[in-house]
């Protein structure tokens, strides 16, 4: 038998204004673990898609298995073999575990017995889960597990993974990559996708690189250094961030004693949160998905309202202003969640501009929209980050994940905040454009902006960030100096260590 179970020939498909994938070939093996590079708007969804019925090709085939593999639709993907876990999870968190597996089956069997099975497999390849629990309980990493026994439990023959270690803490990372080890042993090809190149060096056997929708090359990762696979994904060399030396001034952002309960039965209260953000510092606060950061976010930005006096800007309390009295006194937010809340997914990206730009831009005069000016503020974003799309009048929802992120992050950098607050400022981005924005968020420090970065992504923050502190369960640890900081310091603080503890285990 061919060692070979996936094969794509000359995969081509467009759309009005761009060309998704030109002229695509590579081959999948047997048990591979096999990486799909590209940066942003590369071509790298609609590909996976193709593969999983989601998109039909313009030109090209498919092969699996040695026959042509052409699926209608993702249920015919799923029963020849091919299972996805996707970035954006798609479970309900009403329901327990069990039931969320059972919507993901065909024909699925009793729950009793899905919950031996999901006992089963979940030992079987080191996830632990349990079936009874409710997900909206779960954690980020087992919530993904979740989405992963749905998919084994169809015995893939090809396992697609799209972004799988944007949400998880480094034990859980670990873990995950024991599993799929498995099931490459046991003859499961599992095709990844990721913008963590180390994590690529360390998992992938080989790896397939995209450019502007064709392949440009591929390589070996272990033997291939991350910084060479970013420049082969973007045709260039690739900047890496510098930090200028810069002065810091007054305490602009003080959060006193801030408390608030949990917005919804799925989220988190913050409890007495105390944090002094001076003009020109970088505020780096990491923490396992689930811990508080979305209340964080909401508290900050004027989405949930809180007691006055526990937000302050600049000696005046804000908690009981909404999001654009907020903006207008110079409070700027981009929240995680980049379509839907950050930017409307129908609406173009000029709309998309006015919808935060409004105020501090002067897009509107005596309640009408000047539609020119705001035109211009969009191309200005589209043009400063880069943002790959055809024009300012094609909708958000147009974009890759990775340039919508730019144009959002973009949208709030231009508006010169004073200070600015950013949740994952490069989820889902590649290197390049990770680079970008990361010099953009020290620029705007070096110009006098106190920025609150809030990302999972450790090595993001210890590479901008002035101070460090770790949110956990809705508290937040004590500010540290992020130089110097080491990994068993900050495993403790995001485990919500006491300060003591954290100092013991610095100077023993």
């Amino acid at each position: 038998m061919s060692e070979i179970l996936l094969a794509l020939k000359g995969l081509t498909k467009a759309y009005p204004g761009v060309v998704a994938n030109s002229d695509v070939s590579f081959d999948i093996e047997r048990g591979e673990i096999h990486a799909l590079l590209g940066e942003n708007g590369a071509g790298k969804s609609t590909l996976v898609k193709t593969i999983y019925g989601l998109v039909k090709p313009d030109t090209g085939t498919m092969t699996l298995n040695g026959a042509a593999f052409t699926p209608a639709e993702p249920r015919a993907a799923r029963i020849a073999g091919v299972a996805m876990v996707f970035q954006h999870f798609s479970l309900f968190d009403a329901m327990n575990v069990a039931e969320n597996i059972a919507l993901g089956m065909e024909n699925p069997p009793p729950q009793r017995e899905i919950a031996t099975r999901v006992r089963e497999v979940s030992e079987k390849y080191g996830l632990p889960l349990d079936p009874s629990r409710i997900v909206g309980e779960l954690s980020a990493g087992e919530r993904q597990r979740v989405e992963i026994i749905r998919c084994l439990l169809q015995d893939p023959k090809l396992l697609i993974m799209d972004e799988p270690t944007s949400v998880l803490t480094p034990q859980e990372v670990d873990i995950l990559f024991e599993t799929l080890r498995k099931l490459s042993a046991e003859g499961t090809a599992i095709l990844y996708i990721s913008h963590k190149l180390e994590e690529i060096r360390s998992l992938c056997d080989r790896a397939t690189v995209l450019r502007l929708g064709a392949v440009v090359g591929d390589c070996i990762p272990r033997d291939t250094s991350a910084r060479d696979m970013a420049e082969l994904m973007v045709g260039a060399k690739l900047q890496v961030p510098t930090k200028a030396e810069r002065a810091v001034g007054r305490g602009v952002l003080v959060l006193n004693g801030l408390s608030a309960p949990a917005p919804h039965q799925f989220g988190t209260p913050l409890r007495d949160i105390n944090l002094r953000v001076r003009a020109g510092e970088v505020m780096g606060i990491g923490g396992v998905a689930g811990n508080g950061q979305d209340e964080l976010v909401a508290a900050l930005s004027g989405e949930m309202r809180t007691a006055n006096g526990m937000v302050m800007l600049d000696e005046q309390p804000i908690g009981k202003l909404g999001p654009n009295a907020r903006r207008k006194l110079g409070l700027s937010v981009a929240p995680e969640e980049r379509n839907g809340h950050a930017a409307a997914g129908d609406m173009s990206l000029v709309e998309n501009a006015v919808l935060t730009g409004a105020v501090r831009q002067g897009l509107t005069s005596r309640g009408f929209l000047r539609w020119g000016k705001a035109r211009a503020f969009a191309d200005q974003i589209i043009k400063d980050f880069d943002v790959r799309t055809p024009g300012a009048a094609n909708t958000a929802g147009a974009l890759s994940g990775g340039n919508l992120q730019k144009f959002v992050i973009g949208r709030e950098i231009l508006q010169a905040p004073d200070v600015l607050v950013v949740n994952q400022p490069t989820w889902g981005v590649d290197a390049a454009a990770a680079a970008a924005i990361r010099q953009a968020l020290l620029d705007l420090a070096a110009n006098g902006a106190a920025v609150i970065v809030i990302s999972q992504d450790l090595d993001e923050l210890m590479e901008i960030s002035d101070q460090f502190a770790a949110l956990n369960e809705g508290r937040l640890s004590e500010p540290r100096a992020a130089n110097g900081l080491t990994v068993d310091e900050i495993g403790l603080m995001l485990g919500g260590a006491h300060d003591m503890e954290v100092a013991h285990v610095a100077t023993s």
